[in-house]
């Protein structure tokens, strides 16, 4: 093929105005449906509607205000020595001569940001609070310090013969997210229940906390099914902004590379540490790879990405332990750790381990400026030290903003929910919302829905609207009384539930009321860890089996629930029996021994 249709080709494909910058951009729109899963999974279900509207306002009140503002503080011309682009009207006055790419290119870059946020405050924060959080920082904060790499700001300079290098956002998107985050964090104060003191007493007071709990996540499978969805579309957070063919191969190699490293890291840290892989922290581990090897992407080679993911998988675990535990700062989907630890290191491991690959050449002769090469690859100490000064910089411009932004808003509208709003749940007080999932939703009385509906309900059978009460109850028998009725609970392994049920219909226990429940017994269940912390020995997973009996005789109930059961080792259950006064049929109105035998 001619050289010219190749360029014109590659330039269709891959300028800042071709196709896959733009279908690149498109997949890091859809992270924010990733981010809403992780964090939905990573908490509790009373919260899930309340994080996937965080999810959704931070992309559409982050378009507005960029348009607005955002736009022009990072694409606008230079001022104040590069520190910020000015603001214009170019989006509203120049629709055909726009640089409309660049733009949606950047607008979903800062709705990632802001929602990297949303996890760390969950189950806790004032919905109005983080709406106006999310304004700002998309509009103020991101564009300002974005400007200074990806605008044409003071850090795309020279300095010491070196470049700063952020590919894709490790400084830029994620350590200010994970930056921004700690902050919030710090000054809205645990979840209830999180830490204790040391009488064992919730506490929201730092410096009173002596016990650490695990909280889980309510749904492990959709925030796997989140982290699997960042994933992807981190081919094109990451590679969207490639030059051609082979510089896109090679970024989605690295990043390959680093977060199936930083996956298998954390796996083998975890498993080591607490004798077992932990789930969670491991899916972590996969995101901590994706977010250091961002910065470098299009700098490493297969070697580098391999050490970026491999330190990344580790240092996520060791971030959410001592940010959890020694810091005592309550971030439930580990975002303080995973952003902002790994972002940092990230770009210091730019550094380090830049190859020269993607070097930095003269726009208008093509001549080479800096070959980019990190201490590992015979640079010296240049890059890293250049690396350094930007990460203090951008780390320093989010701290002052993001510690003033949280401050103002506790002391004005408050940031913080009340203590019956937290416990009940944000979705019922924030929005109104039950239930996030309907088959749990309370089923309102018949005469809620007259009310609501204004129609007349349909009459049963042989009654009449104005005589809906129970049929009678009928006198109690004098036989009924003198026989002996008792309640068996039967408490065992999940496991065990089918052989139960088969010995008690055997022997003609037909009715029973079955719950999943949570407890143990006197050896307090078995360890386990829970990203990190050491769960409540106290609860394991159980069935409890309640049954009431008159005509089977409770030692047959008894013996055949254990011969069910039995297997020898602890945790086998306990059964418990208890005398019952009465039984009263509903339908009926039988009562006693009557109403414990078949309606027949």
């Amino acid at each position: 093929m001619d050289s010219t249709v190749l360029s014109a080709l590659n330039d269709l494909i891959f300028s800042s105005s071709g196709v896959w910058f733009l279908i690149g951009a498109i997949l890091v729109w859809f992270m924010q449906a990733g981010f809403a899963m992780v964090e939905t999974g990573f908490t509790r279900a009373k919260n899930a509607g309340n994080i996937i509207m965080k999810n959704l306002l931070d992309f559409c009140l982050g378009t507005i205000v960029f348009i607005l503002l955002g736009a022009g503080l990072l694409m606008g011309e230079d001022a104040l020595f590069g520190l910020v682009g000015i603001p214009n009207m170019g989006v509203f006055t120049d629709f055909a001569g726009y640089d409309w790419s660049t733009f949606f290119f950047n607008l979903v870059f800062c709705a990632t940001t802001a929602t990297i946020v949303s996890g760390a405050m969950a189950e806790r924060t004032k919905f109005l609070s983080y709406c106006i959080y999310s304004l700002v920082i998309s509009a103020v904060v991101y564009p300002i310090e974005a400007h200074w790499v990806w605008g044409g700001g003071w850090l795309t300079q020279e300095i010491a013969g070196v470049f700063y290098v952020d590919f894709a956002g490790s400084s830029l998107i994620h350590m200010v997210g994970g930056i921004s985050s700690f902050i919030g964090a710090l000054l809205l104060g645990p979840r209830r229940g999180k830490y204790l003191d040391k009488d064992g007493n919730p506490t929201l007071v730092r410096k009173q906390v002596k016990y650490v709990r695990a909280i889980p996540g309510h749904n492990l499978t959709v925030g796997a099914l989140g982290c699997f969805i960042l994933w992807f579309c981190w081919y094109g957070f990451n590679g969207a902004a490639t030059s051609g063919m082979t510089q896109l191969a090679q970024v989605l190699v690295t990043t390959t590379v680093a977060a199936a490293t930083g996956t298998i890291s954390t796996m083998v840290f975890t498993w080591v540490k607490n004798k077992k892989p932990d789930v969670s922290m491991t899916l972590n581990g996969s995101l901590a790879g994706l977010v250091a090897v961002t910065a470098g992407c299009a700098n490493v080679d297969v070697v580098g990405a391999f050490f970026i993911g491999l330190v990344a998988g580790v240092l996520v675990v060791v971030a959410v332990e001592v940010i959890d535990k020694k810091v005592h700062v309550d971030d439930p989907v580990g975002a303080i750790a995973v952003h902002g630890a790994n972002g940092l290191w990230g770009t210091i491991a730019v550094g380090l381990f830049s190859t020269g690959i993607n070097p930095v050449l003269d726009a208008e002769t093509g001549a080479v400026l800096s070959e980019q090469k990190g201490l590992f690859y015979g640079g010296g100490f240049n890059m890293l030290g250049v690396q350094l000064l930007g990460i203090v910089c951008i780390a320093a411009w989010t701290i002052v903003c993001m510690i003033g932004l949280f401050q103002l808003l506790k002391h004005t509208v408050g940031l913080r929910v009340s203590r019956i709003e937290e416990i009940e749940g944000l979705d019922k007080h924030e929005h109104g919302l039950p239930s996030a999932y309907a088959d749990f939703t309370p089923v309102p009385l018949a005469a809620e829905i007259i009310e609501a509906e204004g129609v007349p309900a349909a009459e049963p059978a042989g009654v009449t609207v104005t005589d809906m009460s129970a049929p009678a109850m009928p006198a109690v028998a004098e036989s009924a009384e003198s026989v002996k009725m008792s309640k068996v609970v039967i408490l065992t392994k999940q496991s065990k539930f089918e052989d139960l049920k088969q010995a008690l219909n055997a022997i003609g226990v037909t009715g029973l009321t079955v719950t999943q429940v949570l407890g143990c017994g006197v050896q307090k269940g078995a360890g386990e860890y829970y990203r990190g912390v050491k769960m409540d020995m106290d609860l394991l997973p159980k069935v409890k089996v309640e049954v009431v009996v008159s005509k089977v005789p409770v030692a047959d109930v008894v013996a055949a629930a254990r011969k069910a059961l039995y297997t020898g080792h602890i945790g086998d259950g306990k059964i418990f029996v208890y005398d019952v006064e009465d039984v009263v049929r509903v339908r009926t109105g039988e009562s006693g021994y009557d109403a414990l035998q078949d309606a027949e």
